[in-house]
């Protein structure tokens, strides 16, 4: 086994498969399936920002989060070879994702309630205009 096969795509000597000490878990992945992974993540940030363009209310975060969501997703699987790995590491990821998103639903659901202050102490704090010609 070369050292360019030790170093790249590998996760090293001790974290191959349990049977076989000393293997590589090794997973080549196509060139052209990597692009067309990146050109997905391209479309979606072009969704991402179509979407702004619209109204739509309070679904445009939530659309925007669904969108981030997939991306994170593409990447975490595909560039970072989650899918190809154990599934523990899966697990463990969800898991993480879905935590992220309960405690930012959590943060944004009391938004409404102290937007108004928020706005009112920005008015407060912006000086009033002053005309030039008095000076």
């Amino acid at each position: 086994m070369s050292d360019l096969e030790k170093t790249v795509g590998g996760h090293g000597p001790d974290e191959g498969d349990p049977e076989r000490p000393g293997e590589l878990h090794v997973h080549v992945v196509p060139i052209k399936f990597m692009v067309l992974i990146w050109g997905a993540l391209i479309v979606f940030t072009w969704i991402t920002v179509a979407v702004t363009y619209f109204d739509l209310g309070a679904f445009n975060l939530w659309i925007a989060m669904g969108i981030a969501t997939v991306k994170a997703l593409l990447v975490a699987l595909y560039f970072m070879h989650l899918r190809w790995d154990r599934l523990f590491n899966g697990f463990v990821f969800l898991f993480a994702l879905i935590f992220v998103m309960i405690f930012v639903g959590i943060s944004l659901m009391d938004t409404s309630e102290y937007q108004h202050e928020v706005i009112y102490r920005q008015v407060e704090a912006v000086p009033p205009m002053q005309d030039s010609d008095t000076h």
